[in-house]
């Protein structure tokens, strides 16, 4: 950042993105932020930095890749909110960071995408993480608290958890083409 300070908020490396930003995507954003986007993997997170100032490294990937790829909104708007909140916040580390993940910073993989029920799946097998953080989910069993959309309906709704907020294929997809890779 020494070098190139206008990386702290431009891309290091544009892709051309049309991200979405606070007028388009309000609603997601705000779902984002709050630990409400139907992904409880990615909800704990976000729970988690409201709470303590902190999350681990893998959730730090796992919110920003969901915010920047799935959502397709404006990593600025993620490096912010994690500069609001992080207690181990650093300007340079917090913005070329988002934009690896973001995939407008030196990443040689700028299309990777995380998926969260898989990756929760493999950090978090037992959904104990999960748990801490989305106490909505406690009485959800084993794995199945990756996947609480699956439960059966009356289930479901004792949980008063939202849905997600889309499909994660949909998201894949409107990536995809965001990025010309259809």
């Amino acid at each position: 950042l020494a070098a190139r300070p206008e990386a702290s908020m431009r891309d290091y490396r544009s892709r051309g993105d049309r991200w979405r930003g606070e007028e388009d995507a309000a609603e997601e954003i705000a779902a984002w932020r709050e630990g409400r986007t139907g992904y409880p993997v990615v909800d704990a997170g976000m729970r988690q930095l409201r709470h303590e100032g902190w999350m681990h490294n893998r959730a730090r990937l796992l919110v920003a890749s969901f915010l920047t790829k799935t959502l397709y909104v404006d990593w600025r708007i993620g490096a912010r909110h994690f500069l609001r909140y992080l207690v181990d916040g650093d300007l340079v580390n917090n913005q070329l960071n988002w934009q690896w993940v973001a995939g407008t910073g030196t990443d040689t993989r700028p299309h990777r995408v995380l998926n969260p029920v898989l990756q929760g799946k493999r950090y978090d097998p037992d959904g104990a993480y999960v748990r801490r953080w989305v106490p909505e989910l406690a009485d959800v069993d084993g794995a199945a608290v990756h996947e609480p959309w699956r439960l059966p309906e009356d289930e479901r709704a004792r949980l008063r958890y939202p849905a997600p907020l889309l499909d994660l294929g949909e998201g894949l997809a409107r990536f995809r083409q965001a990025r010309g890779r259809d």
